[in-house]
Formats: structure tokens, C-alpha cells, sequence
């Protein structure tokens, strides 16, 4: 394996999985990002946080960006002797708004770009395969590598994904509470089984969901009707699951976003509507990029600790 030489540098996007009846499967790229750069040094790793979880998250080795980095490194053939990754979060930590999803496709990417031929080495299947391994599911992982609404699965050899154009009809708006959530705690609240007519209906839903997303978005609203998870976890996020239901008792597709506590909305939010001083209110573009790489370091624009795109 040939290092390159040289920093590089990636944009990810933040992402909302699930998207109401797509449980682990549909997937939507937001217009706020993360910017990460990386270049091997001879020795050690060396890790700076700016913006969301400065001063919480590790600046070593068990940084997700630096053990995604290293799974990727070991996939291209080799370690390099040392690290240093810059990190400018803006995607709110443990908000169902794929913070972890994003350090890890930077981790992948990043490592990637630092290896001579490392696209032929990790084409961009392989890519999201190692992604989604890493993450446990690909419903994040997808969007923040394809950008736009994307349909991911997995097969015996792995994960794969498509991503389909979105309808101009639909508009993103993130609702976001101070409080965070887990994903591990939000899974855990999911029985092992559910009624075979609510699986039927949520399949169905799921289907209209696809056609409401990419041409229909008059249909959002039917579309994203969810008996699979978000039910089962309301007890845990009550905040949560009451502004879901005030958003769609004023005729608003909104849904969880991911694990919560986020709440995601994908039609106009009335111009009246209150959601309470707990919540952070943010119109987002659609992400149709996915994740960015570039040569060099990050430049002043990057190290802006503003999120791009946010309208409160």
C-alpha cells in the first residue's frame, strides 16, 4: 500500500432513516454537514473537535472517525504510522440525525483518499458495505454516501443502495430537542415480533411512501403512517411522539427521525404552528451530493462552526 501525500478532506451530510414506515431501510440526506480532514503523520494520533461534542468526544484512537479510518486502512492493506484528523461537527450529537453515520462514512472515505488507488481498492459498494457494517444497519450510512432519498438493503455479500431523485414538493423541516437520544435504548423498546396486519400495513405505506417521496408529494401524509417502531417507542421520547402527533393533526407528514428524539417533517410546517421554547426549528435543503472529498486541508469556510442551509 502507497500513501498518498498530503491532507484530504471530506463533506458529509446529516441524514433522518426510517422516514415513518421505512424502518432500516429508507433514508433521506439534509442539507448540514461535518467537515473532516486527515493526513498521516509519523507517528500517533492526534484528533481536534470543533463545534458539536467539543470537549466530549475522544480526541485518540476511539474517535468513530479514527476506528472507521483504521477499519478502512486495514481493508486497503496496511496501517499508516500516525494520524491527525480535524474534525468541525455542526450534526447535533445523539439526535436521530446520523452523527455516527457521518464520522463513520468520513472515517471510510478519508481513509480511502489517503492510499494511492484507494477507489480501486474500495470501489464505492465496498465503501457503503464497510460503512453499514460498522454502523450495524445501512439506513444512514446510504444517504450520507449517495445523497437524496435512498433504498438500502442488504444481502448475503452485504449492503447496497440506491438513491432516487426527490419531488420538489417536499421540504424538510427538523424539529430538535436539547435532550439526546440512543439508538441502542430506542432498538431495545422494539418487540421481538408485531401483528402480521400491522407489518402488512406499514409494507404498503413503505411502497407509497417511495412513489409520494420521488413524484406525489400530496401523499406524504397517508404515506407515512408507521405501526412497526414509532409507536413502541413513544413511552421512551413522550415529547417526541406528542409533537409527531400535533404536526399531523395539522395535516403535516411528520415522522421520528431515525431513533429520535428529532422529529422530522417533510411537508411545510404551517406558518402558526408552535412546537415550544424545547425545540430547535430548522429548514433544511435536500442534500442530492452525498459525501465530498477534496485535497487539502480545511479552509476558513469549513471551519465555520455555523451549519450551512439552517433556517430557524
Amino acid at each position: 500500500m502507497t500513501l498518498a501525500s498530503g491532507p484530504v478532506r471530506v463533506r458529509v451530510p446529516a441524514t433522518s432513516a426510517n422516514l415513518g414506515p421505512g424502518f432500516d431501510a429508507l433514508g433521506l440526506a439534509l442539507g448540514m454537514y461535518d467537515d473532516v480532514a486527515a493526513e498521516v503523520t509519523t507517528g500517533g494520533v492526534r484528533v481536534t473537535v470543533t463545534g458539536e461534542g467539543a470537549g466530549e468526544l475522544p480526541e485518540d484512537d476511539r474517535h468513530l472517525v479514527v476506528a472507521s479510518m483504521r477499519a478502512a486502512f486495514d481493508v486497503l492493506g496496511a496501517q499508516p504510522p500516525g494520524l491527525a484528523v480535524e474534525c468541525v461537527n455542526r450534526i447535533p450529537q445523539a439526535r436521530g440525525l446520523g452523527s455516527s453515520s457521518a464520522a463513520i462514512v468520513a472515517g471510510v472515505l478519508l481513509a480511502r483518499a489517503l492510499v494511492d488507488e484507494g477507489a480501486a481498492r474500495l470501489d464505492d459498494v465496498a465503501a457503503l458495505r464497510l460503512a453499514a457494517e460498522i454502523e450495524g444497519h445501512p439506513d444512514n450510512v446510504a444517504p450520507c454516501l449517495l445523497g437524496g432519498f435512498t433504498i438500502a438493503w442488504t444481502e448475503p455479500a452485504g449492503a447496497r443502495a440506491v438513491s432516487l431523485p426527490v419531488a420538489a414538493g417536499v421540504r424538510p423541516t427538523v424539529f430538535v430537542p436539547g435532550e439526546r437520544g440512543l439508538t441502542a435504548t430506542a432498538r431495545a423498546a422494539l418487540p421481538a415480533a408485531v401483528p402480521h396486519a400491522d407489518a402488512a400495513l406499514t409494507a404498503g405505506r413503505a411502497a407509497l411512501l417511495v412513489h409520494a417521496l420521488t413524484a406525489a408529494p400530496a401523499l406524504l401524509l397517508p404515506a407515512t403512517v408507521d405501526r412497526l417502531h414509532q409507536g413502541y417507542r413513544a413511552e421512551g421520547m413522550p415529547a417526541t411522539a406528542t409533537l409527531v402527533a400535533a404536526l399531523r393533526e395539522a395535516g403535516v407528514a411528520a415522522v421520528v427521525s431515525g431513533a429520535g428524539p428529532t422529529v422530522l417533517a417533510l411537508t411545510e410546517v404551517p406558518a402558526g404552528f408552535t412546537a415550544g421554547t424545547d425545540w430547535q426549528r430548522w429548514e433544511l435543503p435536500i442534500d442530492v451530493s452525498g459525501a465530498r472529498v477534496a485535497r487539502g486541508r480545511l479552509g476558513h469556510a469549513e471551519r465555520d462552526p455555523v451549519a450551512a442551509g439552517r433556517k430557524s
